[in-house]
C-alpha cells in the first residue's frame, strides 16, 4: 500500500508538472503565425502595404473675409508680417489657400522656400499651388504628408513627423548596432508611406490584343489547316518552325512558321473575348501567383488568377515589369462578373507586395463592394497556422505555372510582348475548354455543348473561333444599343 500511495503522489507531481508546461507554453511561447516567421521584423516592413491615409478636403478661404472674421471676433485688426531679419520675400508671393498677399506670408524656413500664411495659417512651398481639392495626412498622427519621390506610376507621400507612433513603433524594433551605423535606419521602412497612382488602371482596355493578323479570308489555305497549325502549337507545345516541318511531314502542306505566327494572332484576336467573357460561375475563393518568361532575353512576366473551386484561369496579363498594374488588371479580369465580391471571399496569394496593394485601390475605387484581404501564403514550409491551411491552393497556382512553363518552354522566348500576348490568349482558352484535366477526371474544366459535337481537336478549334465571332457581334450590339 505505502508503494502505491508513493506512485499516486508522484503521478500527481507529474501532472502539476505537465499544467506548468503548458501555461508556460500559451504564455510565452505563441502558437500563431508570426511565432514562426520573421513577419515582425523591420526588415520585412518593406513588403507590408500600409493602410490608406485620412484624405482632408480644402475648403478655398478668402484672405479679406478672414480679415474682417478677426477684426470682428478680436476686435482688432491682422497687421502685417514684421520681418526683424531683414529678409524680404517675392512680392508675387501668394497664399495658395486664402489668396493672402506677401505683406501677411512669413519666411518659415530661413530663406529655403517654405513659407506660412499668417491669416489662414497654411504652411506651403515657392511656387507651390493648391490645385486639388484634398490633401493626405497621416492616420496614426494626423501629420499632412508630405510627397517625396515620382515612380513611373505612382507618387510616394511620407510622413516625416519624427513624434509619429507608427514611426516610433517601428524604430524600436530595430536594433541598437544598426542605429549606431552611418544611415543605419535607411535599410529599414520605418515611416508611414503611401503610393498615390497617377495611371488610372480601372479605366484601361482589358481586350487589347495585336492588331497585325492575317483575316480570316483564306488565299491559299483554308480554316481546316489554320485549326491544324493551333493543335500542333498549342495542344501539343511544338514551337513554329518544328509546326510548320509536323505540317510538311504529315500532310505535306507548306506553311511558313510566320505564316503560322499570323494565323495564331488572328485565332487569339477571335477567341479571346469569348474566353474572357465566359460565364464560369466562379467561387469564393480565388489563387493568385506571378512567373517570369523571356522576351528577346529579357524578364517579362506572366500574372494568373485561378478559381480554387473550378480550376479555370479567370485572370492573366502579360507585362514587362512586376509592378502593381498588371496585378489590377488581371484582377479587373477575374472580377468580371462580380457587382460585389461574395461574403466569406477569399484571395491567397505570396508574400509579394503588389497583392495587398491591388486590393488597396479596389477598395479605394468602389468601396465596401470590393473590399478584401489578402491571404499571404510565405515560405516553402508549412511553419504557420496559414500556411498549412491554404498551402493546397498555393501549390495549385504553382502547379499552373509549371503547366505554362512547359508549353512555353519549346519557344525559347518571345521576340516581342505582342507574340506572349496572342500565345497566352490561346493558351487559357486550351486550358479552360479544351485539355482534358486529371482531377476533373479527366474531362475538360468548361463543357460547351457546341464544343462536344466535334469529332477531333481542329474541328473544336474552328468551333472555339465561330464562338468568339459571335461574342465580338454581340459585344457591338450592345455598344450599337447604348450610343443609340
Amino acid at each position: 500500500m505505502d508503494i502505491i500511495l508513493y506512485l499516486l503522489h508522484f503521478i500527481q507531481y507529474q501532472h502539476q508538472q505537465i499544467c506548468w508546461l503548458i501555461n508556460f507554453i500559451c504564455r510565452y511561447i505563441p502558437l500563431k503565425q508570426w511565432a514562426f516567421d520573421d513577419s515582425h521584423s523591420p526588415k520585412y516592413q518593406k513588403f507590408k502595404i500600409d493602410q490608406l491615409p485620412v484624405i482632408k478636403t480644402f475648403i478655398k478661404q478668402d484672405w479679406q473675409f478672414l480679415l474682417e472674421y478677426y477684426q470682428w471676433k478680436y476686435g482688432k485688426p491682422v497687421k502685417p508680417v514684421k520681418r526683424r531679419n531683414g529678409r524680404t520675400i517675392p512680392d508675387d508671393t501668394v497664399c495658395p489657400l486664402c489668396g493672402a498677399p506677401h505683406h501677411y506670408i512669413y519666411d518659415n524656413n530661413g530663406g529655403n522656400g517654405q513659407f506660412q500664411c499668417k491669416i489662414c495659417g497654411q504652411t506651403f512651398s515657392s511656387g507651390e499651388n493648391i490645385t486639388t481639392p484634398f490633401r493626405f495626412t497621416c492616420p496614426h498622427c494626423g501629420n499632412t504628408l508630405i510627397a517625396k519621390k515620382d515612380r513611373k506610376f505612382f507618387r510616394i507621400h511620407k510622413c516625416v513627423n519624427p513624434k509619429c507612433p507608427y514611426y516610433l513603433h517601428n524604430l524600436k524594433k530595430v536594433d541598437q548596432k544598426d542605429l549606431d551605423e552611418d544611415y543605419g535606419k535607411n535599410k529599414y521602412k520605418l515611416h508611414y508611406i503611401y503610393r498615390e497612382f497617377t495611371v488610372d488602371f480601372f479605366a484601361m482596355d482589358l481586350n487589347s490584343l495585336p492588331k497585325h493578323a492575317s483575316s480570316l479570308n483564306f488565299s491559299k489555305h483554308n480554316a481546316h489547316v489554320m485549326s491544324l497549325c493551333l493543335t500542333f502549337h498549342i495542344n501539343l507545345g511544338l514551337s513554329l518552325r518544328k509546326t510548320s516541318q509536323a505540317l510538311k511531314d504529315l500532310y505535306n502542306i507548306n506553311v511558313s512558321h510566320q505564316q503560322i505566327a499570323n494565323y495564331c494572332k488572328t485565332a487569339a484576336i477571335c477567341i479571346k473575348p469569348f474566353v474572357d467573357n465566359y460565364d464560369y460561375k466562379p467561387s469564393d475563393t480565388f489563387t493568385a501567383d506571378e512567373t517570369y518568361i523571356k522576351v528577346r532575353g529579357v524578364k517579362a512576366y506572366i500574372w494568373f488568377i485561378m478559381d480554387a473551386a473550378s480550376r479555370s484561369i479567370l485572370g492573366y496579363q502579360v507585362s514587362d515589369n512586376r509592378s502593381v498594374g498588371p496585378c489590377v488588371l488581371s484582377m479587373r479580369m477575374a472580377f468580371r462578373q462580380f457587382k460585389e465580391l461574395p461574403k466569406n471571399f477569399r484571395f491567397i496569394a505570396d508574400g509579394y507586395s503588389a497583392y495587398p496593394l491591388a486590393a488597396l485601390l479596389f477598395a479605394q475605387k468602389f468601396g465596401d463592394a470590393f473590399k478584401f484581404n489578402i491571404t499571404q501564403v510565405i515560405g516553402l514550409t508549412n511553419d504557420d497556422a496559414v500556411s498549412k491551411e491554404f498551402r493546397p491552393f498555393k501549390q495549385m497556382i504553382e502547379r499552373l505555372n509549371r503547366t505554362y512553363k512547359q508549353s512555353y518552354r519549346p519557344t525559347n522566348g518571345f521576340h516581342n510582348i505582342e507574340g506572349a500576348n496572342y500565345d497566352l490568349a490561346l493558351w487559357v482558352a486550351y486550358y479552360n475548354f479544351l485539355r482534358p484535366h486529371k482531377n476533373n477526371h479527366y474531362q475538360v474544366l468548361n463543357r460547351v455543348d457546341m464544343l462536344q459535337n466535334a469529332d477531333n481537336m481542329p474541328g473544336k478549334w474552328q468551333l472555339l473561333i465561330f464562338l468568339g465571332q459571335q461574342t465580338i457581334l454581340n459585344m457591338q450590339r450592345g455598344e450599337a444599343a447604348n450610343c443609340s
